[in-house]
């Protein structure tokens, strides 16, 4: 059985085979998660990530981690921009960034996620951790052969930490709506 945790701390330090990157659409680098991915993996996952030719929103792709040494991984993919969809719309886009992310990493044994579109692409917290939980239990029940043992969602902050466990343990049915 996967189990679903929630971790707060560096993604880039989090020991995970496959980390999950929230990347622009140019997959180049950037602020936030993306940055600091970029930046701990070196010089060459931006040499791979030029030869992916970029990514649509909602899309993922898969590159090595490079010099980051808790992982072998890592998942680019591209969340919404929450003010540019409506509210619908802007879950289906995150959900393909959880679904697509999830079927790269099948093979793996661990995965670890930021919460994406949640920093400057502005997706309320508590609404993209509701998206992000429903969406991983929705694919675990339709793939039940996966590898995968762990799904971390990791919180840069506690604050983000606790809606993070709070979206978990109602889905697990432990706190009530």
């Amino acid at each position: 059985m996967t189990e679903l945790l929630v971790a707060e701390g560096d993604i880039t330090r989090y020991p995970s085979e496959v980390i999950v990157n929230a990347a622009n659409e140019s997959l180049l680098g950037g602020g936030g998660v993306d940055g600091a991915i970029h930046r701990a993996a070196g010089p060459e996952l931006l040499d791979a990530c030029r030869r992916l030719h970029g990514a649509k929103t909602g899309e993922s792709k898969m590159t090595d981690a490079f010099r980051i040494t808790t992982a072998q991984k890592i998942i680019h993919t591209v969340g919404p921009v929450f003010a540019q969809y409506a509210p619908d719309r802007a879950a289906e886009l995150l959900a393909d960034c959880y679904r697509g992310s999830l079927d790269l990493a099948s093979t793996y044994r661990s995965i670890a996620f930021p919460s994406i579109s949640t920093g400057v692409y502005g997706y309320p917290i508590a609404l993209a951790a509701g998206v992000a939980v429903a969406t991983i239990r929705d694919w675990l029940a339709q793939h039940p052969g996966t590898a995968l043992e762990r799904i971390t969602l990791i919180a840069f902050s506690h604050p983000d930490f606790e809606v993070l466990r709070d979206a978990v343990d109602r889905a697990a049915g432990a706190v009530p709506d």
